[in-house]
């Protein structure tokens, strides 16, 4: 592996922890259609593809006009709704801004809409840190497809063997291993551990990506 020219991180279940307020969505549209609530470990099973695939898989047998409806139902609630229970993970914010040293740009590259990346970020304080933020409306295709990656690397002009891709699902490392970049896996999050094992290296909390060895502790 080169220098590291570029750092490239998941939102949800790698910064920040925000299933109750997923949750929340959740269960407001599951009351709408009739269901019962779900709790949050269900709701985490429910993550990572995208605002309407969660939709589609909380509300079975819903047709698509109302999948439509349930969707901007949830999205306008999520969004005014995005920071109520939502927190960065223990040590995100320092670590953050212990990797700013480094003066290499840093984005974050998520299946939630931009709009909403941008909005949790900002009231989380933590959007400072970030050249850029990509969500799941940013590119034609999203993760586990590498072609976001690979479309960040073109737009950053930064070759894989010198960019590193940090996320806790198999979303994040079947994409970032197929655009052929180094991967690290968080196992604090909503992943399972078996969707990590391709990753180049796993950790156990944010910070302990400081002693990774592909970060120069001189600068």
């Amino acid at each position: 592996m080169g220098p590291i020219r570029l750092l490239i991180f998941d939102l949800d279940g790698t910064l920040i922890d925000s299933l109750p307020d997923l949750a929340d969505a959740t269960n407001l549209i599951r009351e709408r259609y009739g269901l019962p609530r779900i709790g949050i470990s269900d709701v985490r099973k429910l993550v990572g593809r995208g605002v309407r695939n969660l939709v589609e898989r909380a509300l079975p047998g819903v047709g698509p006009e109302e999948l439509d409806r349930a969707t901007e139902v949830f999205l306008e609630f999520n969004l005014a709704h995005i920071a109520d229970k939502t927190r960065p993970y223990p040590g995100v914010p320092e670590t953050l801004s212990d990797l700013s040293g480094l003066g290499i740009p840093m984005v974050v590259l998520s299946n939630k809409n931009v709009a909403l990346c941008r909005e949790v970020l900002g009231k989380l304080g933590l959007e400072r840190h970030f050249t850029d933020i990509f969500g799941a409306d940013s590119f034609p295709y999203r993760k586990p497809s590498p072609e976001p990656v690979l479309a960040v690397l073109k737009g950053f002009g930064v070759p894989a063997a010198e960019c590193v891709m940090v996320g806790d699902s198999i979303n994040d490392i079947a994409a970032g291993g197929g655009a052929g970049v180094c991967t690290v896996g968080c196992s604090y999050g909503y992943g399972e551990m078996s969707e990590l094992e391709g990753a180049s290296y796993r950790v156990g909390d944010f910070p302990s990506l400081l002693q990774l060895p592909f970060i120069d502790k001189k600068k």
